[in-house]
């Protein structure tokens, strides 16, 4: 049961990697692939449970890995509380060398139905406790010691139809990106973004029957002619926090299959030639979607 990852043996060992979102979905896929690694690993987000459940995970698949991972319940959103959760990291690891800013979450809407509460809670969550939680590994650590930040975006090419909130928070996220990666540097930390497409996640179950049903018809708009897996978009966060990516700072890599790349112009042949990678033996594709 142990992740199938592309890159060496011990690529992360003695270093520790923080990954909001931990709980679920492509968060719990990349703690996986990185305690694989050797990385020590502080999981964040609000749920205990489904914490403690990844570190069991984990602990299992990678017996010597048990005792290296923390779990820190903590709303991204909650400056306070951010700035508590990381000192809390630090006390038990000693050092951050890695922040995975994956927590997040939206709902399908159009832009009429969305009310400020609602707007301003997607970009809370998007943005803003992104943001919350790589200022504070930067100050508290990673200003004097380097490291390396991968943030979530998504595929906000030509906006974001259906779910604006999101898109403007993930617009948002791509720009602190580039500035972050910009104003960090000289203190060694590199800092990038990796943008999603439409992923069969676990995280696709939260979306009503509706949207789930739009879910199902969307291969046929990918290049790739399917939707991509949570191994897929790990490999990429993986590969920024490298040693690999030394010197990659302020990139955003798309993990979507050519969907930006589509054109009304060009009629999309469906094909079966695209193999998908899947890394992650617990990994279950979204029962809708079988």
């Amino acid at each position: 049961m142990r992740y199938r990852s592309i890159f060496r043996a011990g690529l992360f060992a003695d270093r520790t990697i923080v990954v909001t979102g931990g709980g679920s979905g492509i968060g719990r896929c990349t703690a996986h692939e990185l305690a694989s690694l050797g990385a020590r690993l502080a999981l964040v987000g609000r749920k205990p449970d489904k914490l403690d459940a990844v570190r069991a995970e984990i602990a299992a698949a990678v017996p010597e890995a048990a005792g290296c991972v923390s779990t820190h319940v903590c709303d991204i959103r909650e400056e306070a509380l951010v700035r508590d959760t990381v000192a809390a990291i630090l006390a038990e690891h000693g050092r951050i060398d890695g922040l995975f800013n994956n927590a997040g979450g939206q709902f399908p809407a159009p832009l009429r139905d969305i009310s400020q509460k609602g707007f301003e809670t997607v970009l809370r969550n998007n943005l803003t406790g992104g943001f919350l939680m790589a200022r504070e590994c930067y100050t508290q650590w990673m200003e004097t010691h380097g490291g390396a930040i991968v943030n979530i975006i998504a595929d906000i090419w030509h906006g974001m139809p259906g779910m604006g909130h999101s898109g403007a928070a993930r617009a948002g996220m791509m720009s602190f990106t580039e500035t972050a990666a910009c104003e960090w540097a000289a203190a060694g930390v590199r800092v990038n973004a990796v943008a999603p497409g439409w992923i069969a996640s676990s995280g696709l179950e939260t979306y009503p029957p509706a949207f789930q049903q739009r879910i199902r018809d969307l291969a046929r708009k990918v290049p790739l002619q399917r939707l991509g897996t949570e191994s897929e978009v790990s490999a990429a966060v993986v590969f920024l926090l490298s040693e690999a990516a030394a010197f990659i700072t302020g990139s955003t890599l798309r993990v979507d299959g050519g969907v930006p790349n589509a054109r009304h112009t060009w009629p999309l042949p469906e094909h079966r030639n695209s193999q998908p990678f899947n890394g992650f033996p617990l990994y279950r594709s979204p029962g809708f979607l079988e």
